[in-house]
């Protein structure tokens, strides 16, 4: 059943929010519809709490897609080029980690303070049911799409606090048919009318005071022209150009295992010849595939973070295995430590992994049964927990990233080769700055949705290492 003519008033109003490369996340009900309202191939990319990122509606409503993905109400939808697929898990954390630029909700009820009850909460009295509408709320920005009044007349935009709310101080913005409005403490602000609306008509549907806002002007209802619209390029030439602005005192992410796969090679030579220095890096390793030479070839050395030690760029390294397993074969690290001249946070490689991920999902801290009764837990809070005792550890966050993968897609995406994919696929979410080199780049919708390790929203650089480039010196 096409919308009627109020919610397309919605759906048209709430589509000239969106900017171009923003991901937005829909909640189910009327957000569901904004795709159609859309221009075809906009630069957007869909979020549905089914773990489809990037998709549109089908191009023949009575013939979906073969293989259909679902939209939060659970209707047949087309993966657009360079789609991914994420699980529950996966979905949660790219909300709370802060890479939804978007969310559209439908509530039943909003207040000025920009608390709101969601319509599946108030359709199914005494059970609170939000589904996923606590979730939209770690958006960046939470817009709510709703009719002024319910069936029976009742405002919907009231003053009074919500006894039950499904979110507190979220909304951003409120569009009804009449009129798009922001929540304020005062009450509520009128920053655009319908035509055929006024102030004191809007007023009328509200439980709430209404301001007007000195710049109120009509709501624009025109499709909004994303041709011109040219998004931020994500590959780079080369790995100067890719870590121009890696500038001393930065922490930096390096992937790393015990070998030299699966560690971006290319960009740390490229980061040794930047020459900055002070560095704090975050690793698994701090430079054991030199002492080791674990797959390395006779004669050769392996390119790891040993390179950036030896050139007195690293003042400290949070790790899990920072010396050789060789009493006889130190470290370029083990040396320096000797020395004095690098400081070091020992992690075990597990609690490693899990504080990377929390720092991407936006998890401030956990509890943890490893290390307990161990250095490791010296100056940790502790914690009891159904007989059993914990220490806290915090989610780690950096300002770079330098991650290798096998393929990207110009979006981002990326597919990993073997076992290489280790703490690349972990560390990407958890950077302001995360930079990618690849074997070979694609267009996007090249690269399988099914087989998509990285959504490309955790990329922000891409860069392709030389054929002729060598991993080893």
């Amino acid at each position: 059943m096409p919308p009627n003519p109020d919610e397309q008033t919605l759906l048209r109003r709430a589509a000239r929010e969106l900017q171009p490369g923003q991901v937005i996340a829909l909640g189910p009900g009327l957000p569901c519809q904004v795709p159609a309202a859309l221009p075809p191939k906009a630069p957007v990319q869909f979020l549905a709490d089914s773990g489809v990122l990037g998709y549109a509606p089908p191009l023949d409503e009575n013939r979906p897609a073969a293989a259909p993905v679902l939209d939060s109400d659970g209707q047949p939808a087309a993966l657009t080029p360079g789609a991914t697929l994420l699980s529950s898990v996966d979905l949660a954390a790219m909300l709370r980690g802060g890479y939804v630029d978007t969310a559209i909700i439908q509530p039943f009820q909003v207040n000025a303070a920009g608390d709101f009850i969601h319509w599946t909460t108030a359709a199914a009295p005494g059970l609170f049911p939000p589904g996923n509408a606590v979730d939209l709320t770690a958006a960046r920005r939470v817009i709510a799409l709703m009719p002024p009044t319910g069936a029976d007349g009742r405002p919907n935009l009231v003053s009074a606090a919500l006894p039950l709310a499904d979110g507190r101080r979220c909304l951003d913005l409120v569009i009804t048919p009449a009129a798009v409005l922001r929540p304020d403490p005062a009450g509520f602000i009128l920053l655009e009318i319908a035509p055929g609306w006024t102030a004191e008509s809007v007023a009328a549907n509200l439980a709430a005071p209404l301001t007007v806002a000195p710049d109120l002007r009509e709501m624009p209802l025109d499709p909004p022209d994303f041709s011109a619209a040219i998004p931020a390029g994500k590959v780079y030439p080369d790995g100067a150009a890719a870590i121009h602005d890696l500038n001393p005192g930065a922490t930096v992410m390096i992937d790393g295992f015990g070998g030299p796969g699966g560690m971006a090679h290319y960009l740390l030579v490229a980061l040794r010849d930047k020459g900055a220095g002070g560095l704090t890096i975050i690793s698994n390793t701090a430079g054991i595939a030199r002492a080791v030479n674990f797959g390395t070839p006779p004669g050769r050395l392996a390119i790891d973070h040993s390179i950036l030690i030896d050139h007195g760029q690293v003042a400290k390294a949070i790790a899990t295995y920072p010396v050789s397993p060789s009493a006889s074969r130190p470290s370029s690290f083990e040396l320096a430590y000797r020395r004095g001249e690098v400081a070091l946070e020992l992690v075990p490689q597990g609690t490693l992994a899990e504080r990377l991920r929390a720092g991407g999902a936006g998890i401030a801290a956990f509890y943890t049964p490893t290390g307990v009764g161990t250095l490791i837990a010296e100056g940790k809070e502790t914690r009891t927990l159904d007989g059993k005792e914990y220490i806290l550890e915090t989610g780690l966050r950096a300002d770079f990233c330098l991650i290798r993968a096998h393929k990207a897609d110009t979006l981002g995406n990326l597919v990993y080769k073997g076992t290489s994919r280790n703490f690349n696929a972990v560390m990407a979410p958890a950077a302001r700055t995360t930079i990618v080199e690849v074997d070979e780049i694609v267009a996007p919708g090249a690269l399988d949705p099914e087989l998509i390790v990285t959504p490309g929203v955790y990329v922000d650089r891409i860069v392709r290492r030389p054929p002729d480039f060598s991993p080893y010196e």
